[in-house]
């Protein structure tokens, strides 16, 4: 605990106290001047402060923590610029469900009414992107507004809070009065469903004939990729899942269908197209847009999930069962019984892995990101941990990286930023330093936030970036090759990323042949640095990819 050098506690003191009795163990951010007390509070703290090369990095590193851990990772940054810079990882981690809470500087109060220096209103500028945000304004009433910030940004679904600290109250004192000291905090017991939606839903699902379950992110944040799997193979039920839920049920279980999310039309449509009922699980309208898949609404659907289904005119469910999602899945599953195997998804799915398989074992170079994708994963322990960015590798990575744990595969679907995958892996090896974790970026992301890599080096984090390199923004020139025929704008140069690497005292490695993958990824685990492979990508394989796809339909029908 903070040790009390004065007979007065400050505001920011009591603040650092309040972050310690939540159980905060790392705060990312940087030090300004409207932050100084705040600052020295911690250093007499249990809170280690991690100190970013910018604030972005800081929010998507606490964006990332609170999406492994459910415990509301924290960022902080100083007034004006230094808080405009947590903007996009702050709405990342409020859109994908990662709870976090975003600490910002601020001016005197007696200069917020006139035009001032560097001062923005915070408060209305965080509140579109938060579920919650306030200033401080009364020493008072500090224990309060940090218990709901952390109470609202951990509670289904989980999200982003702000909170707003003026400098001149950051350094008032605290009365002496046990009712401003940090509040009690206890486990709220997730409710359960009643009886009658359960035994609706059990009705549809031993009606139907092709059901399917639709798994998301919620399902993960719920701990039920158990009762999941349970419930899928007691039903004989296949299962797709969303690019948030990767591993909720393991690839190499029968009932594992794949991921669902590339916007072109992949296997995963042409099963949902075959199904006659869609059991959304823990499923997020942000996540995948029901225009992707219930279009001209022939499906029935049962939503499971902790909360009520969003609203939305291509996802109007049948039935809701709310509330805690394995007891849910357990008391369906006693109610209903199936016995037919789903023969013609499994034959789907064989059809899927030899599409998938297809280009593993190419030599060609620069290298298809099949090939890469598929030596990461001999080289990776399934309970180890990728970390994708946004782009082109984003697409392959959903679609052909296979995962038999929740939350091994780091994606953001919700927001889905750039940038994320550097200071993501940063936290990812700070909460599990025994696991492998590996950053895969393109080189446009990793250029976003690519001056985090001192950051790990500096704090002893020895992750692994791996940049799928083709000198463009690879997912917009994909797009506009599959719409217009070309592409522009999209091109550009890069640095030496492997003297970038070594010129920090970082391990920098350059991949020449396709042979090269496993054992330059398992020399740089072997390092205790950061490293940095360079990795050339052939990235021609979107288009045909793309083109694949067009004729997906019939090249099934010639084989079912």
């Amino acid at each position: 605990m903070m040790k009390k050098d004065s007979p007065t506690m400050t505001a920011a003191e009591l603040l650092v106290r309040c972050l310690e009795n939540e159980g905060v163990k790392y705060i990312f951010g940087i030090p300004g001047e409207e932050n100084l007390d705040v600052m020295q509070a911690l250093r007499n703290s249990s809170i280690q402060f991690i100190t970013t090369r910018h604030e972005q990095g800081a929010a998507f590193m606490a964006d990332v923590y609170g999406r492994l851990t459910g415990k509301a990772g924290v960022c902080l940054s100083t007034l004006g610029p230094g808080a405009t810079n947590l903007v996009t990882g702050v709405a990342d981690a409020n859109s994908d469900g990662a709870p976090l809470v975003a600490i910002t500087g601020q001016v005197d109060t007696n200069r917020m009414h006139i035009t001032s220096h560097q001062f923005l209103d915070l408060v209305q500028m965080f509140t579109p992107i938060t579920k919650r945000s306030k200033q401080i304004v009364r020493p008072d009433s500090i224990n309060e507004i940090v218990r709901i910030a952390f109470k609202y940004a951990e509670s289904e679904k989980p999200g982003a809070a702000h909170i707003d600290l003026p400098n001149d109250i950051a350094k008032l004192p605290v009365p002496e009065d046990p009712n401003v000291m940090p509040m009690r905090h206890t486990a709220v017991h997730q409710e359960l469903t009643g009886v009658a939606d359960v035994e609706k839903a059990a009705g549809l699902i031993f009606q139907a004939e092709h059901p399917v379950i639709l798994a998301g992110h919620s399902a993960v944040r719920a701990h039920a990729a158990e009762a999941l799997t349970k419930f899928a193979e007691q039903l004989k039920i296949p299962v797709i899942n969303t690019m948030m839920a990767k591993g909720i049920i393991p690839m190499d279980n029968r009932y594992s269908m794949g991921t669902m999310g590339i916007p072109q039309r992949d296997f995963q449509n042409v099963m949902l197209d075959n199904s006659d009922l869609v059991i959304a699980v823990g499923y997020d309208i942000v996540e995948f847009s029901p225009s992707k898949w219930n279009r001209t609404q022939n499906h029935k659907i049962i939503h499971l999930d902790v909360r009520p289904a969003h609203i939305h005119s291509l996802y109007q469910p049948q039935v809701q069962v709310v509330g805690d999602i394995s007891d849910s899945l357990e008391k369906i599953a006693v109610r209903c019984h199936r016995e037919n195997e789903p023969e013609l998804f499994f034959r789907l799915k064989e059809l899927m892995l030899e599409d998938y398989s297809a280009a593993e074992s190419d030599d060609g170079f620069p290298i298809k990101p099949q090939r890469v994708l598929h030596d990461i994963r001999q080289v990776l322990e399934q309970e180890d941990i990728l970390i994708s960015d946004v782009g082109a590798h984003k697409m392959w990575i959903g679609r052909q990286y296979n995962c038999y744990h929740p939350n091994t595969c780091i994606i953001s679907n919700g927001f889905a930023s750039m940038g994320i995958s550097v200071p993501g892996a940063i936290a990812a090896k700070l909460i599990y330093p025994e696991k492998k974790v590996l950053a895969v970026s393109g080189d446009g992301g990793f250029m976003m936030n690519c001056q985090e890599m001192e950051t790990a080096l500096r704090i002893g984090v020895p992750i692994v970036v791996m940049i799928f390199n083709d000198s463009g923004y690879g997912l917009i020139r994909w797009k506009q090759e599959d719409h217009f025929g070309s592409s522009c704008f999209t091109d550009f140069t890069n640095p030496d990323f492997v003297k970038f690497a070594e010129s920090m005292g970082a391990k920098g490695y350059r991949i020449q042949s396709a042979e090269e993958i496993i054992p330059v990824l398992e020399d740089a685990f072997s390092q205790n640095v950061p490293c940095i492979i360079d990795c050339p990508i052939d990235y021609s394989e979107n288009t045909r990819l793309s083109e694949r796809l067009q004729k997906m339909d019939a090249w099934i029908a010639e084989r079912l």
